[in-house]
């Protein structure tokens, strides 16, 4: 996988969703004039981690550096592989029973094992040769350290030891407050809803910070700089003023024709649902920030070919109906030449 996305590269996804943008034209999917008019959104793409609780997380850093003292030939003093899962199973039990004292004792518990297998290894890292182990185990032990460290109204905290660079975005949804992943800005053309640019933002950026390099590459996948563009408030404050920006909402200088348009502004959504559901966005599995930039653009070339082949199933389907009729037309008229000439 390492060398697939070495090979690739951003550069070349985003020049497979340039063809996908090609491809649609030529098959009148989408029309150049749709690509004058773009609507912009943000949603958030999980990473492939299980949820962040912090008994999970003291025990998985646990179990880590046991496995690399063993493989680096360190002797530990307890390794604590029978208490360990034993109490991380408690915390779960307690938190479900409501019993938050027992819990918050039986967390500290499972903590300080993690520290005392992490100081024991830092004792004896003289013992470890130089090479890709002993790197392996200093990246680790640092991640520890931070994870031990942190407090829980930190920001830029742990939440994978195998994702570092995970965020907490809260998106305000009633079934899942919170979603551990990383943001990614979509724009897709307001009459159709054929991607035009997707990008992944690391580091949870405000919306309306992002709206000028959402824009910029379109103009680049496009060849066009688009005419008007159509967002929710969230990107109130986006000091763009190379295009026409108009925020859901707004009433002055909104005429009839763009009030419709604003009005269609919320097609985005279903088309983010369909490229969750059916593209896979909802749960990105491959490894850091690369990945994600990654990951993301290939969604939205997966959506442009399935609205193709959509387009192109109905025009052949139409094209089906019309052979089967005028074969049903041409074997009337024959019968009706044999009656006559049988008259």
């Amino acid at each position: 996988m390492t060398r697939w996305r070495n090979r690739i590269g951003e550069e070349g996804v985003e020049w497979l969703l340039t063809e996908t943008i090609r491809a649609g034209q030529r098959a009148g999917t989408v029309q150049d004039a749709h690509l004058k008019k773009v609507t912009v959104d943000t949603t958030v793409m999980e990473k492939n981690i299980a949820h962040p609780t912090d008994a999970r997380l003291y025990e998985v850093a646990r179990r880590k550096l046991v496995g690399l003292a063993r493989a680096a030939g360190i002797t530990l003093r307890q390794n604590y592989n029978r208490l360990g899962p034993r109490l991380c199973g408690k915390v779960g039990r307690y938190a479900h029973a409501r019993q938050f004292k027992r819990m918050r004792k039986a967390l500290r518990r499972l903590k300080g094992y993690t520290g005392r297998v992490l100081r024991d290894i830092e004792r004896q890292m003289d013992k470890v040769a130089d090479g890709p182990l002993k790197a392996r185990i200093t990246e680790t032990t640092a991640l520890v350290n931070r994870l031990l460290a942190q407090k829980p109204k930190d920001r830029k905290k742990l939440y994978s030891l195998h994702e570092p660079a995970v965020d907490c975005i809260s998106k305000g949804k009633a079934h899942k407050r919170y979603e551990f992943g990383t943001k990614v800005t979509v724009a897709t053309t307001t009459e159709g809803g054929f991607v035009v640019g997707m990008r992944a933002l690391p580091g949870n950026p405000y919306d309306g910070h992002t709206l000028h390099e959402a824009l910029e590459q379109v103009e680049i996948l496009t060849d066009q700089r688009p005419d008007m563009a159509f967002v929710d408030r969230g990107y109130r404050g986006h000091g763009v003023e190379t295009v026409r920006v108009f925020i859901s909402g707004a009433r002055r200088g909104v005429t009839r024709t763009i009030a419709n348009l604003l009005r269609r502004r919320s097609a985005i959504e279903p088309m983010i649902g369909h490229m969750k559901t059916d593209g896979r966005l909802t749960r990105c599995p491959l490894k850091g920030t690369t990945g994600d930039a990654l990951f993301a653009v290939l969604c939205g070339c997966g959506h442009n070919i399935r609205m193709i082949l959509r387009h192109l199933r109905a025009f052949l389907c139409q094209f089906i109906w019309l052979i089967t009729l005028i074969r049903g037309f041409t074997r009337g008229t024959g019968r009706r030449q044999k009656r006559q000439i049988a008259a």
